[in-house]
């Protein structure tokens, strides 16, 4: 086992008290990182069939073989984006993947453990909160997440796919714009683009006088109702819409690119839909659906 692992136990345990609610096929395991000195949760949700012999399972005839290797969701803030990912995943057309969901760190406040986490640069202005820990943290996820979950589960490692909402879909941004290998699949839904003044247009900028190529699917969803007209601080959707163009601009060889405002939603709702519909463009790039 990896070195690093100091705790593991069910989600799916036998419950002995009522209105219980179990997540099938779901475990936590906690590591204990020595590059961030801190310790994080990883839940971690297989799909159904994963365990089985052969491939003759009743439940499922594509996903049960033993030496069958899956595509990797990896998300951030996962006491929230785990639980919606398991549900989005649950039915069998959509259970194609291992999802993994980071946690905050342990004996953090959650806001504090994310701010601090998935933003890239230092900015002074952000009083209340410590930022610029995003380098230090992907290098966690490469160097330990990554080798503890392709260690102990069956994966594709080709497949990797990133999913974050606000802060962590501006993570993911800045992630595909400095190290795009680590990820084949980047769904990115309602972006904090806007950070330290719109730094992720520095970044693409960089990468764009170095690189003509950024091979990855790519899906980025906002909602329509994340503007000043409907409450929020930033406009979410000029941001998403300049961004997007800005990456169509280049002509970038190997990007797979679709995006979309999402009517209706706001910045609390637009993850669940895009996750959904996000999901079903990539497994169409891995050839997992029609």
């Amino acid at each position: 086992m990896f070195s690093n692992v100091v705790q593991a136990q069910g989600l799916e345990q036998n419950a002995v008290e009522q209105n219980k609610v179990e997540i099938a096929n779901s475990h936590i395991v906690t590591i204990d990182s020595k590059i961030l000195g801190r310790k994080y949760d990883l839940f971690i949700k297989v799909p159904r069939g994963y365990h089985s012999k052969d491939n003759h399972s009743k439940d499922n005839h594509s996903n049960n073989n033993k030496s069958k290797h899956y595509p990797v969701l990896y998300l951030n803030d996962g006491p929230y984006t785990f639980k919606v990912a398991t549900g989005v995943t649950h039915m069998q057309p959509m259970d194609k993947a291992i999802v993994v969901g980071i946690s905050f760190a342990h004996g953090e406040n959650g806001q504090s453990s994310r701010v601090r986490d998935l933003t890239p640069e230092v900015d002074k202005s952000w009083v209340k909160y410590q930022t610029g820990g995003a380098p230090e943290y992907l290098d966690f996820i490469e160097k330990e997440v990554f080798v503890f979950v392709e260690k102990n589960y069956r994966t594709n490692t080709k497949q990797r796919i990133l999913a974050g909402q606000s802060l962590g879909g501006s993570f993911g941004a800045w992630v595909l714009l400095t190290k795009p290998e680590l990820f084949s699949s980047y769904l990115l839904t309602s972006p904090s683009l806007w950070y330290k003044d719109e730094l992720i247009f520095d970044v693409e900028q960089k990468y764009y006088q170095n690189n003509k190529q950024l091979k990855a699917n790519i899906y980025i969803a906002t909602g329509a109702l994340e503007t000043p007209e409907n409450g929020m601080q930033q406009d979410m959707v000029a941001g998403h819409s300049k961004f997007v163009k800005r990456l169509r601009s280049r002509d970038y060889q190997g990007i797979k690119l679709i995006d979309e405002v999402v009517t209706g939603t706001n910045h609390y709702s637009t993850f669940p839909v895009g996750l959904s519909k996000g999901l079903v463009f990539i497994y169409k790039q891995f050839g997992l659906i029609e």
